[in-house]
């Protein structure tokens, strides 16, 4: 598959993505790798993220490039899946120089997973190194692998009436030829729509068959209710081969969080991690429009979590949205 049809993040020059799956344990990891450094930012707007080195992502801090995004399962447990991340890349001599050699800088987000399989059973260092190690420039599976392994959605009555979620990309490009994509592993408390059609492509598992309304379920509950058993997070990376300053990737990861909200409902709750991480490779040399280029990431954002789901299959006795409408 050439780079033209590849409607991946694979797509932007010098990224490779590569999954660890656990489907046992339901759970996984997945890393992106820009082992010769990409300018990069982050924006975080849930209310119980798990995150990894995102305060050197500031605007304005010493560090403007890093060399992996660690996207992975198993809450806070699943960040040790970036030591192997780390240590694949320093044997490769790749990271910001030291005196002493390099140190390659991984940042990372979680997902809570830990419902789903087994709770005892994380992604480690030895999951992010074989992550790094299976990673390529092709288009990366999609669906119930990686990071989206344990991934759930549509959770507002519940585990037991939720569906299952996963871990999507698409890419969109612009006339004078820049590209901008997004990978997104989607394990939202929301249920998904899609904005186009207005159209629930995933929702609680109602009692006749069909989606009951999450916005309903909220509005009837007694105040204060549980939201769910556990924290949820929506977290991914969007990516642009265009040249951007750390404070434009900033702005573009602000602006791909739109077309998060726009495909969930309701995000950025208090019990999700909602995070974006934005990537610059400069690798084509086109006019610079962070307005374009936004707009476009949080298409490819919506994109990218309605092919998480629709691309999941059932694990773990949680059925994916179309395998319950087959009944």
């Amino acid at each position: 598959m050439g780079p033209s049809q590849n409607d991946t993040i694979t797509s932007i020059s010098g990224l490779r993505v590569g999954h660890w799956t656990d489907a046992d344990a339901a759970t996984g990891c997945t890393v992106v790798l820009c082992p010769q450094g990409a300018v990069a930012s982050v924006d975080v707007r849930g209310g119980a993220p798990g995150t990894r080195e995102t305060d050197l992502l500031r605007p304005g801090g010493l560090v403007e490039r890093v060399h992996a995004v660690l996207l992975t399962g198993g809450s806070a447990f699943g960040l040790d899946a970036a030591t192997g991340v780390m240590r694949w890349l320093e044997e490769r001599g790749k990271g910001f120089p030291v005196p002493t050699g390099v140190v390659p800088l991984v940042v990372g987000a979680v997902l809570i997973d830990l419902s789903l399989g087994r709770s005892d059973v994380r992604p480690d260092a030895a999951a992010g190194y074989a992550a790094c190690e299976a990673a390529s420039d092709a288009p990366p599976a999609e669906g119930s692998v990686g990071a989206g392994t344990g991934a759930t959605v549509a959770k507002a009555m519940a585990m037991e009436r939720a569906l299952k979620g996963g871990i999507g990309s698409a890419r969109e490009t612009t006339a004078d030829g820049a590209s901008v994509a997004a990978l997104v592993a989607v394990n939202s408390f929301g249920e998904v729509v899609d904005p186009d059609s207005g159209h629930t492509v995933a929702g609680p598992r109602g009692d006749d068959g069909r989606f009951a309304d999450t916005l309903d379920v909220i509005r009837s509950r007694p105040p204060l209710a549980p939201f769910a058993a556990e924290p949820n997070s929506t977290i991914g990376v969007v990516a642009t081969d265009a040249a951007l300053s750390k404070s434009d990737c900033y702005r573009l990861a602000v602006m791909a969080q739109t077309g998060l909200a726009r495909a969930i409902r309701p995000a950025h709750t208090p019990v999700d991690g909602d995070t974006i991480f934005a990537l610059a490779t400069g690798a084509v040399d086109s006019p610079v429009d962070v307005l374009q280029l936004g707009a476009l990431a949080a298409r490819a954002v919506e994109r990218a979590i309605l092919r998480a789901v629709t691309q999941a299959k059932g694990l773990a006795g949680v059925p994916s949205a179309a395998e319950w409408a087959r009944g």
